[in-house]
């Protein structure tokens, strides 16, 4: 099985017509998936820097789950889906409804990526409770289980099997979830001072597995969706010999860089 391509087409800093068009030119270059984010403010200013620690994020921004039901209708075959989802921005029930109906606008193509949270500036101006990191994950925990349940209720029902996408790498808690609900597990090729970004992930490819092991679930069950630079195709075989099932390259927007896909397009299709 080829390893899929999956543009995450950075939702910031860009008109609406800027993002569908990038949208389309990624399913026209030959991408498996296209992932939004879920915030209200940018994460990176515009040429891609970061802010300093404590400043203020301000910039051109849109609401993740009404934009990917304009990609429903946009395209055409790619899957698209939220990288991810915060959990503490909707009711579980609502959230399984708006991914079913995301679905059948899209024929069957949406995933439901979905994360504990962690942007304090999207909590505080829209008013949600922030708490602390084990808190936020405990309620991940419980809206997965509501997720589930509300989903074998919905009528009709999804086109598909919805996959659960769940984002983080947590060893503790969050692969734990993973190997319990999701069906497919998104983390970061990140270096450390003890390893390269290609042993972690193949560390917490591992970590994954041995959870599986230890609820009784085939790891094989699990696809593995790893963000890595874009800029980086030369790590691509590494990332598949550590486990990785789908590269994931950010594109922020208003999406000037989207051609760096087209290496990792050629190196799948090789």
């Amino acid at each position: 099985m080829k390893t899929r391509i999956a543009a995450f087409l950075q939702p910031q800093h860009a008109n609406y017509s800027q993002i569908r068009e990038a949208a389309l030119k990624a399913e026209e270059m030959g991408v498996d998936v296209i992932y939004n984010w879920d915030h209200f403010y940018p994460l990176y200013k515009e040429d891609g820097t970061q802010w300093a620690e404590g400043e203020r994020r301000e910039g051109k921004h849109f609401e993740c789950w009404t934009m990917l039901a304009s990609w429903a209708e946009a395209t055409k075959s790619v899957d698209i889906g939220p990288l991810v989802t915060c959990n503490s921005y909707r009711n579980p029930e609502l959230l399984a409804d708006m991914a079913r109906t995301v679905d059948h606008i899209s024929n069957g193509r949406v995933i439901l990526g979905i994360g504990s949270g962690w942007f304090e500036q999207d909590y505080e101006e829209y008013g949600y409770e922030f708490g602390t990191a084990i808190w936020r994950l405990k309620e991940l925990e419980k809206s997965l289980e509501r997720i589930v349940k509300r989903m074998k209720k919905l009528d009709p029902q999804p086109v598909r099997k919805i996959p659960i996408l769940i984002g983080g790498g947590g060893e503790k808690v969050t692969l734990k979830l993973v190997a319990k609900y999701a069906d497919i597990w998104h983390g970061f090729a990140t270096k450390t001072e003890e390893r390269s970004g290609v042993e972690t992930v193949a560390h917490k490819n591992n970590v994954l597995n041995n959870w599986c092991e230890e609820i009784g679930r085939d790891p094989n069950e699990i696809q593995r969706s790893i963000g890595v630079d874009i800029n980086r195709v030369d790590l691509a075989d590494q990332l598949v010999e550590a486990g990785a099932t789908e590269l994931t390259l950010a594109v922020n927007g208003p999406y000037a860089d989207i051609e760096k896909l087209i290496p990792w397009l050629e190196w799948r299709d090789k």
